[in-house]
């Protein structure tokens, strides 16, 4: 369980913690498919597709694991930047906030330092600012690929956001949706909540080391106030 009057700053992932590019993501998997609808239930592949992103979650994980332990993360992230340039990776149009997650922002805001640290690059987080300039405003430190020579599930983005906040890592919450959020976070010496609106399932949550796992990110505020 997590104890409250430990936590001075609140670190957020980005995919599938406040915004819902993990169902975006779906929903292109799942227009792919359509052209053989024929072969699924009530000709509806989404459910399918669903299924399928979370069944490669753990083995992508198990992939972005193994990365940084040979120390990797700098060479993957320059190849994605080149599969980017030739146009075989593309960068999504709009994020979609998390139900109740901007309301939760505001609620923290003031409360508690507030930080995002995501292994994605500058582009999507100046796509996020510039999309959802109310959530992204009561965000203090915005931490991406490019500023840390490793990525998570290496500790350091999040002992970078902790000293940019000011604030100990021992004292930051951070929040995510996969496994490599939380082994990050135990790596780091911080404390972890996972939410289950992303990829992450439960159990294997736990099995990571998560102290808390909500619903939803937007559960987060009702949490820390109470207590």
């Amino acid at each position: 369980m997590i104890r409250c009057d430990a936590i001075d700053a609140v670190l957020f992932d980005l995919d599938g913690t406040l915004v819902d590019t993990d169902d975006q993501a779906v929903e292109r998997l799942a227009t792919c498919l359509r052209v053989v609808r024929w072969l699924f239930p009530d000709q509806d592949p989404t459910p399918w597709a669903r299924w399928a992103m979370m069944q490669a979650e753990t083995p992508g994980n198990a992939l972005l694991t193994l990365v940084d332990a040979l120390g990797l993360d700098a060479p993957l992230a320059a190849a994605g930047d080149t599969l980017r340039a030739w146009g075989r990776l593309k960068h999504p149009s709009s994020f979609r906030p998390i139900a109740r997650v901007p309301a939760m922002l505001e609620q923290l805001s003031g409360r508690y330092k507030l930080g995002l640290v995501t292994s994605r690059g500058r582009r999507h987080i100046a796509a996020f600012q510039s999309s959802h300039p109310e959530m992204a405003g009561h965000l203090q430190c915005f931490i991406g690929r490019q500023d840390t020579r490793r990525i998570k599930p290496h500790p350091a983005p999040l002992r970078l956001a902790a000293t940019k906040l000011g604030v100990p890592i021992r004292r930051c919450l951070t929040i995510g949706d996969t496994p490599v959020d939380v082994r990050a976070a135990r790596r780091a010496g911080a404390w972890s909540a996972a939410v289950l609106c992303g990829f992450g399932q439960r159990a294997e949550l736990v099995r990571a080391g998560a102290h808390l796992v909500l619903h939803s990110t937007g559960d987060l505020a009702a949490i820390l106030i109470r207590c």
